[in-house]
């Protein structure tokens, strides 16, 4: 049985082969059997534990078990704020496989799953991608979205905690791709033709009556319905949601939300990434079209990217 490292997990986990890896499973296969337990913090709220569990018959299964606690950063020394473990296990024999860093994965297989989301809704020729956050997983969603978009000339970073995005944004300055720090939120919004949230809001933080025709809204955060990182007027102004799975979409407030508003139904959820990636329904109709894709995870993700880590690490 292996087992691979943070640095592994990176190293081997490139966003091209990665995308490309869970583009392919989702046209191969379907969603398989999949349960989540999230346990709760007595003294802290926010604090969470999940276990999550996927078996696709006769192939792999996988358990995922992660701590989320976000007051890490803020620790002495600081930690990552979410960590953990994921197991793969063959799905014939139930034999251990392999185990990987939690946190490495999870980085990864988010951004990718997102970024298969530009890839199949944003317009080719996007230029401006807008990161909304500076945590941990907002320079992966930056590497991931500009291996499926080459055509993105300048990346903005916003940030409540403007240094933080302006250290980010420095960080980054390689390549001649421009990366900058921008403190109004709502004037990078408009310049936007790509907006990828990568945040803890409770409160929107993306106005859709200021997206420009043809932007592509992608929202990673919240992932409780108390969480919200667009308006109504973002999926009001695009007519319908794409999302990467519909199990427990609903679970999320910039699904929810909407949808209690009245702003769309449950029939303008218009695809999932197994429909999306199979043919069966169709993503962007033309250049002016705003789509919004909402990036819910789930278990049978990690599985297809700790199979995909198994196949391809050395």
């Amino acid at each position: 049985m292996r087992h691979f490292d943070a640095e592994q997990v990176h190293r081997a986990l490139d966003y091209p082969g990665l995308v490309a890896a869970l583009r392919s499973a989702h046209v191969q296969g379907a969603l398989p059997q999949m349960h989540v337990t999230v346990l709760g913090d007595g003294e802290r709220d926010e604090n969470k534990f999940v276990s999550l569990l996927s078996w696709a018959s006769g192939d792999v299964i996988a358990v995922k078990l992660v701590g989320v606690f976000p007051g890490n950063p803020t620790l002495s020394p600081p930690q990552p704020s979410v960590q953990g473990l994921v197991a793969l296990f063959d799905g014939k024999t139930g034999a251990p496989l392999a185990t990987c860093d939690g946190a490495a994965l999870t980085f990864r297989k988010t951004a990718a799953d997102s970024a298969l989301g530009v890839d199949l809704l944003a317009r080719a020729d996007a230029e401006v991608l807008l990161v909304v956050g500076a945590g941990g997983l907002a320079p992966h969603v930056i590497e991931a979205h500009t291996s499926v978009r080459p055509s993105v000339r300048k990346v903005l970073i916003w940030n409540r905690n403007v240094p933080k995005a302006e250290a980010l944004a420095f960080e980054l300055q390689k390549g001649g791709r421009e990366v900058l720090a921008v403190s109004v939120l709502d004037e990078a919004v408009a310049e936007a033709d790509i907006i990828s949230c990568v945040t803890m809001a409770t409160e929107p933080l993306v106005r859709g009556a200021l997206l420009k025709p043809g932007a592509h809204v992608d929202l990673i955060g919240a992932y409780t319905l108390e969480m919200r990182e667009a308006d109504n007027d973002v999926v009001g102004r695009a007519g319908k949601l794409f999302v990467d799975t519909r199990n427990n979409s609903e679970g999320s407030g910039d699904v929810a939300g909407p949808l209690a508003a009245g702003i769309i139904t449950r029939a303008d959820i218009a695809a999932d990434l197994f429909e999306l990636c199979s043919g069966l329904t169709e993503g962007r109709r033309s250049p002016d079209e705003i789509t919004v894709y909402k990036n819910v995870g789930g278990g049978h993700l990690d599985m297809f990217a700790a199979r995909h880590l198994l196949a391809t690490g050395t």
